[in-house]
């Protein structure tokens, strides 16, 4: 059964940095398949954060976060990050890991597979 365990969330002041981890296991073709990284505020829908295509060679990133987060992968172990800069408030969420159905970056929750928990970030003002 395909796990995804995210970690490295918490509380950080506005401008600071966190950096997400996300840890899959349990087999799914992680190596052919994108993932993203997805958020939900309260009180508001799901919504795409980041993406990366199977290779890592294509990334793409909502407007809302472009040039302060950079999403990774490393196939070699299964894992994907998040790093995130320059926090602001409006970053608050919980996050989730999410790996798609197919080798190609989806902006939809329903496009993937599987997902984890989640991990909450919280950014005070």
């Amino acid at each position: 059964q395909v796990q995804l365990v995210e970690s490295g969330g918490g509380l950080v002041q506005a401008g600071g940095s966190l950096r997400l981890s996300c840890a899959v296991s349990g087999g799914g073709s992680f190596g052919r398949r994108a993932v993203g990284w997805f958020r939900q505020a309260p009180g508001q829908e799901r919504e795409f954060v980041a993406g990366i295509n199977w290779s890592g060679g294509y990334t793409n990133y909502a407007d809302s976060v472009q040039g302060r987060f950079t999403i990774s992968r490393h196939n070699s172990n299964s894992t994907v990050g998040l790093q995130m800069d320059k926090l602001k408030p409006e970053d608050t969420a919980v996050y989730y890991c999410a790996v798609a159905r197919d080798s190609y970056i989806v902006y939809s929750w329903a496009a993937n597979d599987y997902s984890g928990q989640g991990t909450r970030v919280t950014v005070s003002s």
